[in-house]
């Protein structure tokens, strides 16, 4: 347009006397002026024209940290409202999504996606960070109170008859590793150090008779640890087993001593941080994760997996509920709807320091690419729109110009 505008000026200039002439020739002289204009106004606003350092100009790169503060601040306290965000998470359809996904699922696919993500799971926790997860758990349990804690897990073990299951997965999983030796002289040390520290909170006169007993044999770290090796081989094969039977007394009753009595649960704090913060514990910790982490690795290799097959009976199931019941879908609704309207109550005031920094990430020759790619040809129309414009506007002050001439 521009060239042709240029191109048309020329071809109008010899005939310029003539009042035809003189109006295209002021079409013409507008146009370019109209489109040079444009194409400088444009161009200002991402680089400098031609390279010359003119005032007021590369506008978005030279004010681009505080372009993105504003555009965060536009998009997070105007556009992204509370309300807004709040009302848009309330439409959706979240229990209608529940049951459609749920129907579409089959339980092999449950299946292929437990095995899947189970063996990736597996993999990628080594033994090393198996042993590493444990004590940071280890960590997090020690700086929380245990009573509470221990009573609630307690309650929902017992109701679901999940502690027999626990006595006899734990018996049989600290069994079997007695049985290697790295892990029966872990458990050694621990024995040892459980020793030493009853010894020292004990008088002088059961001091004496416990030394004796262990010159005669009678207290051996390696009896005792055979002993606690049969003893757990026996707890794991026999349902009626006595120990069996009186651990199950005991867990049962235990939740309510453990909130309506202040000294048992302050003995089972003690108990728990002394216990844990032993070196040996560390170690027997690390060693269970290990062989925790190996077995997992063996079943979930197996044609079959009992593992596998454990949680894809529970997804199976949830799955069903979520079909049938239109109530629990509903409840699920609600409960997260509420959860994410909490989050966003609570750190909507994020949300424009969030955006911002998207946009400073961009850069500012990197927001000048994405700009010009999406409105590229926009940005185009508006120089041929100011050729366009710039000539009519000459055009027309040549037409009053000459009526005025005509009085």
């Amino acid at each position: 347009m521009l060239l042709g505008a240029c191109a048309l000026a020329a071809l109008a200039f010899p005939l310029r006397s003539r009042w035809w002439g003189g109006l295209i020739l002021a079409i013409a002289e507008a146009g370019i002026v109209g489109g040079l204009a444009d194409w400088f106004a444009v161009t200002a606003l991402f680089r400098r024209p031609l390279g010359l350092p003119i005032p007021h100009t590369a506008l978005i790169p030279a004010n681009w940290e505080l372009m993105a503060a504003r555009v965060g601040t536009m998009v997070g306290s105007r556009v992204l409202t509370r309300e807004y965000v709040t009302q848009e998470i309330e439409g959706v359809d979240l229990a209608g999504l529940l049951a459609r996904g749920a129907e579409r699922l089959t339980r092999r696919d449950l299946e292929t996606f437990t095995l899947t993500l189970g063996r990736w799971a597996a993999a990628e926790l080594t033994p090393r960070a198996a042993g590493d997860l444990a004590i940071r758990l280890r960590d997090r349990f020690l700086g929380r109170p245990t009573a509470p804690l221990l009573a609630g897990a307690l309650e929902v073990a017992c109701r679901r008859g999940l502690d027999q299951r626990a006595v006899t997965a734990l018996a049989r999983a600290l069994g079997d590793a007695l049985g290697r030796p790295a892990f029966r002289e872990v458990v050694g040390e621990a024995v040892d150090d459980v020793l030493a520290r009853y010894r020292e909170r004990m008088g002088a006169y059961p001091r004496f008779w416990m030394g004796v007993a262990s010159l005669l044999g009678l207290i051996d770290r390696e009896r005792l640890v055979a002993a606690l090796h049969a003893g757990l081989l026996q707890v794991a094969g026999d349902p009626d087993h006595p120990v069996r039977q009186r651990l199950t007394e005991a867990l049962a009753g235990l939740p309510e001593r453990l909130r309506r009595d202040p000294a048992l649960a302050a003995r089972v704090e003690a108990a728990t941080r002394d216990l844990l913060t032993t070196p040996a514990v560390a170690r027997v910790l690390e060693e269970a994760a290990t062989a925790l982490q190996m077995a997992l690795v063996a079943d979930l290799a197996a044609p079959r997996s009992e593992t596998a097959t454990w949680l894809v009976e529970r997804l199976e199931r949830a799955r069903r509920a979520l079909v049938a019941d239109a109530e629990l879908r509903g409840e699920i609704d609600r409960w997260v709807k509420a959860r994410v309207i909490e989050l966003v109550e609570r750190h909507h005031d994020r949300l424009a320091t969030f955006i911002e920094k998207g946009v400073l990430a961009l850069g500012p020759q990197g927001a000048v690419r994405l700009i010009e790619e999406h409105a590229g040809d926009d940005l185009q129309y508006i120089r041929v729109n100011g050729t366009v414009v710039g000539g009519l506007a000459g055009g027309l002050l040549y037409a009053i110009h000459l009526l005025l001439r005509l009085f």
